[in-house]
């Protein structure tokens, strides 16, 4: 694993009312959930960039109102047509 160090104002942390901890957690999920609903890593991969299980995941996805489907219109119309 890597360790990445960023600089953040100490009011950042009561502001936001989170221990810096928490608002690494929370940092790593939302980056992981922006970077899945972009299409850009799977939900695999985004759950362990959240350090979190895929079932926790696709719990923070609701809360961030993020779809767990990742179909566009068309995909989704081929994939029923591959159905039928």
């Amino acid at each position: 694993m890597m360790n990445i160090t960023i600089e953040l104002p100490e009011s950042l942390f009561s502001a936001l009312r989170k221990a810096p901890t928490e608002f690494v957690q929370e940092m790593r999920v939302a980056a992981a959930a922006k970077w899945y609903e972009l299409g850009e890593i799977s939900q695999g991969k985004a759950a362990e960039i959240a350090g979190l299980s895929r079932s926790e995941f696709i719990h923070a996805l609701a809360r961030y109102q993020v779809s767990i489907l990742q179909y566009s219109a068309e995909e989704l119309a081929e994939e029923m047509e591959n159905v039928c």
